[in-house]
């Protein structure tokens, strides 16, 4: 059952930092088996008082695949990166059975 993860990045602090994960978190995901399916783009609010600003999601083959990328030595430094040019939201989900 794939598993996707869900980001809402609401502010950029360091651009520059930005720019450098995004050139490098792409192979990562990638060897992890994911795969982008959001990345920033219109939105529009139906239902709630949500507010997004940028989403990402990524899909993953499974939920533990999914943990396994975001725990990963190989995304640590990025993940420190990312979170240190950004303030954001995330959350990993189970999709359902196929």
């Amino acid at each position: 059952m794939s598993a996707y993860i869900l980001f809402d990045n609401l502010t950029v602090s360091n651009p520059q930092d930005l720019e450098t994960y995004k050139g490098k978190v792409g192979m990562v995901v990638e060897k992890y088996e994911g795969e982008y399916l959001v990345l920033g783009g219109k939105t529009r609010v139906v239902e709630g008082s949500v507010s997004p600003t940028y989403l990402v999601m990524i899909q993953f083959p499974n939920f533990e695949m999914a943990e396994k990328w975001y725990d990963s030595e190989e995304y640590k430094d990025l993940k420190t990166l990312r979170l240190s040019a950004t303030t954001s939201t995330g959350v990993i989900m189970e999709g359902l059975p196929a």
